[in-house]
């Protein structure tokens, strides 16, 4: 669990292997379809929907979107979601949810919500399963992206992407 304020200044982010972004709705809708193709790219890179990999980062993005659709919500606005697959040591998974509300920053320290409160842990389970995690300002206008990493294990090799529907010889 490691959380940052933003990258630090010259410092560039590796080349993707693989991206996948797309603009969602504000809304619950939004939300859904956002995290069901997050699971379906990752499956389709070779991160199967019952790896560690997919369901951990399926799971992260549920929590940064629904967080953009409850908090970061600004009527007739969207929100955006990015998932990069980088090489390097350690390989990583990178997911980015963008929304336009500039004045509401999640904490970088979440804490647990007093007695038996129905919402309010989704920051603590981006903390507790992504390797890394941060808020930056949005660079081409109003808002904010909060995004989390996941470091794959090194002993493993960059699949390659599953075809689903092989042709026929």
């Amino acid at each position: 669990m490691n959380n940052e304020t933003s990258p630090a200044p010259g410092v560039t982010r590796p080349c993707p292997l693989r991206e996948f972004e797309m603009r969602f709705t504000s809304s619950t809708r939004g939300a859904r379809l956002a995290r069901r193709l997050v699971s379906h790219r990752l499956d389709s890179w070779g991160h199967p929907y019952t790896s560690h990999a997919n369901e951990t980062l399926t799971l992260v993005t549920s929590e940064l979107v629904t967080n953009a659709v409850r908090h970061g919500h600004v009527s007739g606005r969207d929100f955006h979601v990015r998932l990069t697959e980088t090489a390097g040591s350690p390989r990583t998974l990178r997911v980015e949810v963008t929304d336009t509300r500039t004045e509401r920053v999640p904490p970088l320290a979440p804490e647990e919500p007093p007695g038996d409160e129905e919402s309010g842990r989704g920051l603590l389970i981006v903390a507790r399963l992504a390797s890394r995690w941060a808020v930056a300002p949005r660079v081409d206008g109003p808002g904010k992206t909060v995004w989390a990493e996941l470091w794959l294990p090194a002993e493993t090799t960059a699949p390659p992407p599953v075809s689903r529907f092989p042709a026929k010889a």
